[in-house]
């Protein structure tokens, strides 16, 4: 009889170890890994390339100009469907080195080549274009996600105002 009772608490605790042990592989989350501009990163079936960024005071002119609370930030991407089936791009956040985060906004009105906020891309297909953002001048990390929500990844993106213009001499002319 004792060791009927033995046997029967060492099965009990092999099962919940096996137990334990499965749960672990399903437990594993994804790394958030941080990748720079012009990366190409894949989270699930979609691929992200930020390309560059843009700062504007406002959007178009006179009574119909559109003003931001802070600056509009605009990010020029692609997001390309891997899969066999069309998937649904998730919306995009900023986070800032302060910790404050700011969401896409839903409104492209006057953003030129506006990726969209709804944003249903067949297979094989991309969403291009640029995401638009109200935040104050900083530096962030975009925070994109695959087409779950399961997996994410940072994309770090420095403070810049303009494109940078290395000093090219003119043909003819020498370098003093």
């Amino acid at each position: 009889m004792r060791l009927s009772r033995t046997v029967r608490i060492l099965a009990a605790f092999v099962a919940a170890l096996v137990l334990s042990s499965c749960g672990d592989s399903f437990d594993k989350t994804f790394p958030v890994r941080t990748y720079n501009m012009g990366e190409r990163i894949q989270l699930g079936h979609i691929v992200y390339i930020v390309f560059e960024t843009q700062w504007l005071t406002h959007m178009g002119d006179g009574a119909d100009a559109r003003i931001p609370e802070s600056r509009f930030f605009l990010v020029r991407m692609s997001a390309t469907n891997g899969a066999g089936e069309d998937l649904r791009v998730p919306n995009f956040t900023l986070l800032g080195d302060s910790g404050a985060t700011f969401p896409e906004l839903s409104n492209g009105d006057g953003v030129p080549q506006w990726i969209g906020y709804l944003r249903s891309v067949k297979p094989a297909d991309a969403a291009q274009g640029n995401a638009l953002f109200d935040a104050p001048a900083g530096h962030y990390k975009l925070k994109v996600t695959d087409e779950t929500g399961e997996k994410t990844a940072l994309i770090d993106i420095p403070l810049s105002f303009g494109a940078e213009t290395p000093d090219i001499p003119t043909p003819g002319m020498e370098r003093k």
